[in-house]
């Protein structure tokens, strides 16, 4: 991510969203798997938003629900180590 940022413009290149009340689908997060990675955080985009729960998918990835990691619904949704190995793999 360090590289997406120039010496002149040193702004994060993402907008998230860190509001899980208003959480919509199309939305960038900021996203952990700590049971995993630790406190990583990782870019996503929600592919659908539930009252309890999130989908999501890394940030940039193509395909579609192959792809997908379910998460809390919290401002910054935490991923189950089930649901980051599933990617991993």
């Amino acid at each position: 991510m360090k590289s997406m940022v120039n010496e002149q413009d040193k702004k994060c290149p993402f907008v998230f969203n860190t509001d899980a009340t208003t959480f919509t689908v199309g939305d960038i997060v900021c996203y952990r798997a700590p049971e995993v990675l630790g406190d990583m955080p990782f870019v996503g985009e929600l592919i659908a938003v539930h009252s309890d729960h999130v989908v999501l998918k890394h940030h940039g990835e193509i395909g579609g629900l192959e792809n997908h990691i379910m998460a809390s619904r919290e401002d910054y949704p935490i991923v189950a180590k089930s649901e980051a190995l599933k990617i991993m793999s």
